[in-house]
Formats: structure tokens, C-alpha cells, sequence
């Protein structure tokens, strides 16, 4: 198990492939988790911060995704040219994502190049100056991205999926803000979220691929030593957990309908979902498998293959510390709104009622495990899996242990929780050319 403790604290863990997971906490309660991948020459370390969107308060609203691209605009010591030019130097990479529960700024360099990374990142975490001239700048790039997240149907309609089913919980809050939110936040806001998130306890540096445990603790510990006054004392923020009543979530449905004038129609279905620990997740992969995962998956026979009414078909599922959201999605022409709404409610519903056969069940676990094998090849995915496990699971599983609770997942396990899925309140979110609320006439019928 993966969990808050005090500084020194030191865990080791043997994987597959060789592969050797350390863990230990800093002074000041900073987290230090690598994955040693032997025969890499490569490596991939990320920075994260465990605030996202929906810790901002009110006024700050767009204000972590704001902070995304300001950390890369210049420190004490460096402008946001020499940020750049750092990575390039070197062939590496550098980016950064916002989501709604945490921040992480990430690289990929060469194993020779890790320090100058590590340098680099940690300079950007705690010593970002929010230039007033660059945040002006800045201000005007976030409105450009909202604009073009606007410009595309299926990011407003999964957007606005989100608000129907979290409602008025922060978790319904889009991550980028607001064109208004945006355009009224002033750098003292931004500033102020900067000072009061981005804090010892609350940082969490992951690395995978050819890197020295013990070398790269003590190169973060020299990189925040500086900025930051580091507490002995200090023990990790400690990690969200769902429990109790949760203010904001929605008890009913939403119908949405959202004009744009496109030549098809967005078409989002679902309900809320599973929390991100609930030990059903497993069983929440195989369902979205069978249902609408792939090519073989009966959203994608049933609404492409048999009836040609779309081109892109699938369901997902999201998972967040107190509540989750799991949908389906289709794309079609204006005029066929109402026939792949009910197609993509009456497979769900026959999933529920009836479950799932041995041949589904098979081929829905072997879809996850090579996917997943495939997947975790790859630094990155090794490093954002350590770097989740830290902050939102608190266990870091195995990839031999996660493949056993796959196959562990029984069709009645699938049918119960599709079954469970299928009773939760339902909201439907339409956009596309339409004048009338055909989503309330979908949903009604």
C-alpha cells in the first residue's frame, strides 16, 4: 500500500519485468516514487501537484490550468525561452496537464539528461515569478484554446455531460475555466492559488526508465531547498477518500441541448458512476469493453457495423475521489437523434438485464491486459501510473496482480454493476444544429 507518511519513510516493491518501485518522503512531506526499468536508456520523470480544478475557490476559477502554462513563461532564474530551449537542446520533451483532481508537469530526456530536468521542473514549481506582462499574454492564449475546445462538438458535449452529472460539485466545473472566468481572474488570484497549493506536502515526483532512486532524491531535495523552508516534521498531504454525504451532486437526470451549427450531431448518455477506489473499477473496464470499447464491442456492431448510423461510437467511464460518471457517445446526422439515443439506451439496458456471454467476457479481459502490458512498455505510462497510485489510489498494483483481479471479474459481476449503472438517474446532452430541446424529447421518450 502506497499512503501519507512521515519524512524518511522508505518503500521497496519488486514488479514485473525486473522492474524495482522505491518510494520514500522528503523533508517537508515531498513524495519520491521510481520505477528502475532495466535496458532503458531513456527516462521519464513527472512533477505532480495533488490540487486540480475543483480545489479552486470562487474567483479563482481556471486558475490551475492558468498556472499549467504560466510555470513554462520564466522563474527567478530563467525565462521562458531558456525553459524551452533547455528540452530542445537535448531532444527531450516537456509538457504539462491540469485535470480535476491533480496538475502534473512532466519531461522525457535521455537518463544523462535527468538532472537538468529535475532542475528545470522543480525551478518552475516553486519559483514561477506570473509575470504581469506574460500573464496579460498568457491570459489571451487560455481564451484562444477555450475557443478552439468550443470550436469542436464532442469536447462540449462530454464538457457538458460533466455539469449535467456532477452538478453543482466542483467536479462539474470545466478544468480550463470559462471564456468569463478567464477574462476576470486577475495574477493576484492566480497568485495567491500559486502560494496556497503548490507546497511541499503536496508534491509528488515520479520517475520511470534508466533512474537512480537515491541520485534523484537528492537531486529534488537541492532543487527545493532554495525556494521552499522544508519542515522536518512535515507528513504528505493526505490523500482524498470518498465517504459521508457529498453536497452539489445532482439527484435526477439533465436533458441538455446545445446549438451549434455542425453537420452532426454530438450524442452523450450516461449516468453517474463509480468512485476511482471502489474495488469495482475491474469490473467497470470489462463492462466498457464489452459495451463499447472497441471493434468488436456491441455499441460499435450494433450502431456502425449493423445500422451504419455513425461513425464514432464508444462509452468510457471517469472516476474521481467521491463520485464518477459512466456514459456512452455517438456521433450521427441531425435527423437520426432520436433513433441512436434509444439503440445506445437499449444496449446498455440489455447488458443489464442480461449480462454478458463467456465469449464476451474472455475477449473483454484479454482487450485490458494486452492493452495494458502494450501500454506500460512505454516510460510514461509507467511514470503516470506511479504517480496516480500515489494520489489517487493509494496502492500501487502490479501489473501480474492487476491482470489476476481481471480475470477475477465473473459476467454476473458485470451484469450487477451494469444493472446498478442503468437504475442511476440518467442526463443526456445533444449538440448540434437544433433549434428545440430534442435532447428533453430523447430523454423523454
Amino acid at each position: 500500500m502506497l499512503g501519507p507518511s512521515g519524512p524518511g519513510t522508505e518503500l521497496t516493491l519488486e514488479q514485473d519485468g525486473g522492474a524495482l518501485v522505491r518510494r520514500s518522503v522528503l523533508p517537508g512531506g515531498i513524495r519520491v516514487l521510481t520505477e528502475s526499468m532495466p535496458g532503458q536508456r531513456s527516462v521519464s520523470m513527472g512533477a505532480w501537484i495533488a490540487v486540480g480544478s475543483r480545489d479552486e475557490h470562487d474567483g479563482h476559477h481556471g486558475s490551475t490550468h492558468f498556472l499549467e502554462h504560466l510555470l513554462f513563461k520564466g522563474t527567478a532564474r530563467r525565462d521562458a525561452m531558456e525553459i524551452a530551449t533547455a528540452f530542445d537542446a537535448v531532444g527531450g520533451e516537456a509538457n504539462a496537464s491540469t485535470g480535476k483532481e491533480y496538475t502534473c508537469y512532466y519531461a522525457r530526456v535521455l537518463d544523462a539528461d535527468l538532472p537538468m530536468a529535475v532542475d528545470v521542473i522543480t525551478d518552475m514549481v516553486t519559483s514561477a515569478t506570473l509575470d504581469a506582462g506574460e500573464f496579460e499574454t498568457e491570459r489571451g492564449v487560455i481564451l484562444e484554446e477555450l475557443a478552439m475546445n468550443d470550436d469542436d462538438p464532442s469536447d462540449v458535449a462530454h464538457e457538458q455531460f460533466a455539469a449535467a452529472v456532477f452538478g453543482a460539485h466542483p467536479l462539474g466545473r470545466p478544468i480550463g475555466g470559462t471564456p468569463g472566468s478567464i477574462r476576470s481572474v486577475p495574477r493576484d488570484a492566480v497568485w495567491e492559488h500559486y502560494r496556497r497549493t503548490y507546497a511541499p506536502p503536496e508534491l509528488v515526483v515520479t520517475a520511470a526508465g534508466s533512474v537512480d532512486h537515491e541520485a534523484l532524491c537528492a537531486q529534488i531535495a537541492d532543487g527545493v531547498a532554495g525556494p521552499w523552508t522544508l519542515d522536518d516534521a512535515a507528513a504528505p498531504v493526505s490523500r482524498r477518500v470518498a465517504g459521508g454525504t457529498v453536497a452539489g451532486l445532482p439527484d435526477a437526470g439533465t436533458a441538455i441541448t446545445v446549438r451549434r451549427s455542425t453537420e452532426q450531431a454530438n450524442v452523450v448518455l450516461g449516468a453517474p458512476g463509480l468512485v476511482a477506489t471502489d474495488p469495482r473499477r475491474f469490473t467497470m473496464s470489462v463492462l466498457n469493453a464489452v459495451l463499447g470499447g472497441g471493434m468488436s464491442s456491441r455499441l460499435f456492431q450494433e450502431v456502425r457495423e449493423r445500422r451504419g448510423l455513425a461513425y464514432s461510437v464508444y462509452s468510457f467511464a471517469t472516476g474521481y475521489a467521491e463520485a464518477g460518471a459512466f456514459g456512452v457517445y455517438a456521433g450521427c446526422a441531425p435527423s437520426k437523434v432520436a433513433d441512436v439515443t434509444r439503440i445506445l439506451g437499449e444496449q446498455w439496458e440489455q447488458l443489464a438485464a442480461d449480462g454478458i456471454t463467456a465469449e464476451e467476457l474472455e475477449r473483454g479481459v484479454g482487450q485490458l491486459s494486452g492493452s495494458l502490458v502494450l501500454g506500460l512498455e512505454d516510460s510514461g505510462s509507467r511514470m503516470s501510473r506511479l504517480g496516480r497510485s500515489e494520489i489517487v489510489f493509494g496502492e500501487l498494483v502490479s501489473v501480474d496482480e492487476t491482470l489476476e483481479r481481471l480475470r477475477a471479474v465473473t459476467a454476473d459481476d458485470v451484469r450487477e454493476l451494469a444493472a446498478e449503472l442503468a437504475a442511476g438517474p440518467r442526463s443526456l446532452v445533444v449538440v448540434g444544429p437544433f433549434d428545440h430541446d430534442i435532447a428533453g424529447e430523447a430523454l423523454a421518450r
